[in-house]
């Protein structure tokens, strides 16, 4: 089975189409996407303008202790203004995605227990920025609210006292179970993961090679079982995948600055795919009489596959009934599993995509060889 797969090897290393197909299209096809869509994940900072006209404790508490704290954490930018006017013509200009405008007697309105407005002037090109600035002005106007409630309950005292009382209800945050790539690591895992089909595909449809050569026959001669032959062509395509995929990934957090998560998850995921890709390959190349065929059909089958596992477009972009599709792909659970494995606090491995990459493979593998008979005949 090794020399069967050793000499396999060589004939792809002599045939140099193979690093053109394994890395170079791959990695190059990743490394222009990486650049057309570098930076489309990242979010600017909002930046918003402040006429302060009250001058109050309460038009204080909002600048200093509400818009103070997100300025330092970078979620906001902040410029001051010393009229709605101006505040409203740095809106216009595009200086600033929001204003917000804290009327004279702001203060006085808000302890008196008297209607108070806080002003927010929202750029119409600015549509995310606005809704920020909005939905900050809101939840202080809510706790506003709930410290009039609370002094009410109380029968009066200071808004000190009144932010001594337990708020009814609280917020917690979770870490959401379901990761994603960026898109730039989006599009390399899957130009990785689509050319992969076309690199394993060379493994066990060479049977068909050797037939076409007349060399086929000299094997079948030979003292070993027929099943030596089929492990020893399916072991070809599975070295030359990890291979390819090992260089791809590594390159690709080195010189395009992909994060693909812990090594030991990562290697999992990837010899999973490969057996998956190598396993549907096989399966597809017991259904054609040639290797020309078998090319013709596992390149519609890889092309398919690509397509519908979210290669070109991303899953989260899918929807419907293509994302429900999507999981009968390798392609989907391969990049999946990449997804569940970026992030900070990222597991070591991706059980549920590596498993199921690992069932493709079952599948298809046991399929091709139950069909292989037919391809091991002079």
């Amino acid at each position: 089975m090794l020399l069967i797969t050793a000499k396999d090897l060589r004939q792809r290393v002599r045939d140099r189409s193979v690093f053109l197909m394994a890395i170079v299209v791959p990695f190059g096809l990743a490394a222009i996407f990486s650049l057309v869509f570098s930076g489309v994940d990242d979010q600017e900072r909002p930046t918003f303008a402040v006429a302060d006209l009250d001058r109050g404790q309460i038009a204080a508490t909002f600048t200093g202790q509400v818009l103070g704290p997100l300025e330092r954490d970078g979620v906001i930018g902040l410029r001051t203004a010393g009229s709605e006017q101006e505040a409203a013509a740095m809106v216009g200009r595009g200086d600033a995605d929001a204003a917000y405008v804290i009327p004279a007697g702001f203060t006085r309105a808000v302890l008196g227990g008297q209607a108070a407005e806080l002003r927010v002037i929202g750029n119409v090109d600015a549509q995310i920025g606005s809704f920020v600035a909005r939905s900050v002005a809101e939840a202080f106007v809510a706790d506003v609210r709930y410290v009039r409630v609370a002094l009410a309950a109380k029968g009066g005292g200071t808004p000190e006292e009144a932010l001594a009382v337990p708020a009814p209800a609280g917020v917690e945050s979770f870490t959401a179970e379901r990761r994603q790539l960026s898109l730039a690591e989006g599009f390399s895992a899957g130009m990785a993961v689509f050319f992969l089909f076309f690199t394993v595909q060379f493994g066990f449809s060479s049977i068909l090679d050797e037939r076409r050569d007349g060399t086929l026959s000299r094997l079948l001669a030979a003292p070993v079982p027929r099943s030596t032959i089929v492990f020893g062509k399916l072991l070809g395509g599975f070295v030359v995948g990890v291979v390819s995929m090992t260089v791809l990934v590594v390159a690709s957090g080195l010189l395009l600055g992909a994060e693909w998560g812990n090594p030991i998850g990562v290697g999992a995921l990837l010899v999973a795919g490969v057996l998956a890709a190598t396993g549907v390959m096989a399966m597809v190349a017991t259904v054609a009489s040639t290797a020309e065929q078998a090319g013709n059909v596992q390149a519609v089958v890889a092309v398919l596959l690509g397509v519908l596992g979210g290669v070109f477009i991303p899953i989260q972009q899918m929807g419907g009934a293509f994302e429900w599709l999507s999981m009968a792909t390798p392609h989907r659970w391969f990049i999946q599993g990449l997804a569940d494995l970026n992030g900070s606090d990222a597991p070591v491995l991706a059980p549920v995509p590596t498993l199921a990459l690992l069932a493709f493979a079952a599948v298809t593998t046991g399929a091709a060889l139950l069909r292989a008979g037919r391809m091991l005949r002079p």
